[in-house]
């Protein structure tokens, strides 16, 4: 049962936080499940624990990621990454591409911390990368210029090829973002722009071996889901290659070594 205080502290959370009164779940799955409060005070606490660490860190901007569904069979912990910001009022925004609903959109959504880990999560973890100040800056200007939702393709596709531009899934996204922020004196006018500096710049994909099967049915089955962007002989091969959150860590990482990479975790 949970008691006053706790009651309290979720009421204080949520209004710290800035959950937004519309769009508040917006592109995510179309049933949503029954509120657990205990589950949501569990989210809340783990958003309040990230915000400490992002002002601790004295950052303006940063990656963050969260462990939204089990991956492990692909060896690989976080399924979906956003861009947050701090905001003039010290409030913490995310703003990161969602698909709409299972369906084969996608719209871009800036909201607050607390709403990125409301999304029945499979874990309560999250991992911030923080680039340096310097890349920080590069970063928000591109934000804040919108270049960053030029860059958003509304066609939606969860494993959408790391280098093509027929869709994009959530991670290709913000990839492409930090491409345009990184890429220095080459200008980033578009998504094509993006990839060509992020081949030239050795970026790697994940590959992921989907058998055909799998494959058939994922592509019957699943609107979000389409595999014909991706080059004939790799496809047949089942080696599908698409951006991770894994991918774009560990390229920031040997890019720019000194950004530090934290890991929470509730409790």
């Amino acid at each position: 049962m949970m008691t006053a205080r706790r009651r309290f502290f979720l009421c204080v959370l949520w209004l710290a936080l800035a959950l937004p009164t519309t769009e508040s779940y917006a592109g995510r799955a179309c049933e949503e499940p029954q509120l657990d409060p205990n589950k949501l005070m569990q989210e809340l606490e783990l958003a309040q624990k990230t915000k400490l660490r992002l002002d601790q860190s004295q950052a303006e901007v940063a990656i963050i990621a969260r462990v939204g569904q089990d991956l492990s069979k692909y060896h690989l912990r976080y399924s979906h990454l956003g861009l947050v910001r701090r905001q003039t009022d010290g409030r913490w925004n995310v703003l990161h591409e969602l698909n709409q609903c299972g369906t084969a959109e996608s719209e871009l959504f800036d909201e607050g911390l607390g709403n990125f880990f409301m999304d029945d999560p499979f874990a309560l973890e999250t991992l911030i990368l923080i680039p340096a100040p310097a890349v920080q800056a590069k970063l928000r200007a591109v934000l804040e210029s919108g270049q960053a939702r030029q860059l958003h393709q509304k066609r939606y596709n969860m494993l959408a090829y790391a280098y093509s531009t027929a869709y994009q899934n959530s991670n290709q996204w913000g990839l492409e973002v930090l491409a345009a922020a990184l890429a220095g004196d080459v200008s980033i006018a578009g998504r094509e722009q993006a990839q060509a500096w992020l081949k030239l710049a050795s970026y790697q994909p994940t590959t992921l071996q989907i058998p055909a099967m799998t494959r058939l049915g994922a592509r019957v089955l699943r609107a979000n889901v389409s595999f014909d962007d991706h080059p004939m002989d790799r496809r047949m091969a089942g080696q599908i290659a698409t951006v991770t959150v894994e991918s774009v860590a560990s390229f920031l990482l040997a890019r720019e070594p000194a950004t530090a990479q934290i890991v929470l975790s509730y409790p």
